[in-house]
């Protein structure tokens, strides 16, 4: 059994790595032959990830260029996959998530006949244009995918309320905590984490989201810089390339005394900052899963969220993007203790339960 696992972005390599390991642990005794296949879609931060791992993309499409739009992004992935699936014949192609990567990945395989198993289905936000094109892309994975692989059982519920076949449907727990084990076991998180900062009291933020540019993040980040200022506690905030969230971060935290503002950081450097946070305020999608593996509470900065599990499950609260309702949902994360409350996103089995589905 031939078969492809896609990516393009930083998040979607720290999630499809583990699968790809795996599937290079059973390649002899199940008989898969996987490749792994880069689009480049982002470029500089792919490169990033590629040493954690200690794997390389057995194929670059290397489709990056300065300033690309959407529209872009998706006629070179799909131009792309009609010239690799001319000369490889795959039985399944793997995509994760909600990229234009894997939009257009699962789009060229459906066209071409390929069957297509999508890591992460099932999420949604209830707003077709909240998070922009996140929302639209998985609703389109999850129409022409063959397996679909719910991350929870929430999640597969709501695929079966929109009418898909329960027998597309997979619950796997998410790979991003199969990432997390991996991470754990092979760094020493403290030693990491002391490299880049000493102090022990901050919490750590992260924001890029597209729809949130602009005076959305900008009343986010007052808040942030208020709270930090009364309450003496540390940012460490790692800033997004994308110069439109620069611009803004640096107009309204430069001159922050308790502001650390650095440059992104690869995956094990993430994990060990997240690991010793007091909590985390963010607009991402991924640390919502994996703040909960360490017990740390996520202000989740966004005006929607299509991971409800966090919010049901205790370990956050969705803040919105309103400045005082940001700079109190933060003194709600202060006053946090995670008890017995339990990860609601897997148990690092994910890979594997994903990889046995298609073997039957």
């Amino acid at each position: 059994m031939r078969i492809g696992i896609v990516f393009g972005t930083r998040p979607e390599i720290i999630k499809v790595a583990p699968v790809y390991l795996k599937a290079k642990e059973m390649e002899k005794e199940e008989g898969i032959e996987a490749d792994f296949i880069c689009t480049g879609q982002h470029r500089e931060m792919v490169d990033m990830m590629k040493g954690i791992f200690n794997v390389e993309a057995d194929i670059d499409m290397n489709i990056m260029t300065a300033n690309q739009t959407l529209n872009e992004v998706m006629y070179k992935v799909v131009r792309g996959f009609e010239e690799l699936l001319k000369e490889r014949h795959y039985d399944w192609i793997f995509v994760q998530g909600d990229t234009t990567t894997a939009m257009a990945a699962a789009l060229a395989a459906f066209n071409r006949g390929v069957k297509i198993g999508h890591i992460e289905a099932g999420l949604r936000s209830g707003d077709l244009y909240d998070p922009f094109p996140e929302e639209m892309n998985r609703r389109v994975i999850d129409q022409v995918s063959e397996k679909m692989f719910a991350p929870t059982q929430r999640s597969k519920e709501t695929l079966l309320r929109e009418g898909f076949n329960e027998e597309r449907i997979v619950v796997t727990g998410n790979t991003v905590i199969d990432a997390q084990v991996y991470v754990v076991s092979h760094f020493n998180l403290d030693d990491v984490r002391r490299k880049i900062i000493w102090h022990e009291n901050y919490f750590l933020v992260t924001l890029h989201r597209r729809e949130n540019i602009g005076q959305r993040m900008r009343n986010i980040l007052r808040a942030l810089r208020r709270f930090s200022d009364k309450e003496g506690i540390q940012i460490v905030f790692p800033v997004h390339k994308n110069p439109k969230v620069r611009e803004l971060v640096y107009e309204e935290l430069s001159g922050c005394e308790n502001a650390h503002l650095i440059e992104p950081v690869n995956y094990v450097e993430l994990t060990a900052l997240l690991k010793d946070a007091k909590f985390v305020a963010t607009d991402s999608g991924g640390i919502q899963e994996e703040a909960p593996t360490f017990g740390k509470f996520v202000v989740v900065c966004r005006e929607t969220t299509e991971r409800p599990e966090l919010i049901e499950s205790g370990f956050g609260l969705l803040a919105g993007t309103d400045e005082e309702k940001v700079f109190q949902a933060l003194y709600k994360a202060l006053e946090f203790r995670a008890g017995g409350l339990k990860n609601p996103f897997g148990d690092g089995h994910a890979s594997e339960r994903i990889l046995n589905a298609i073997l039957g």
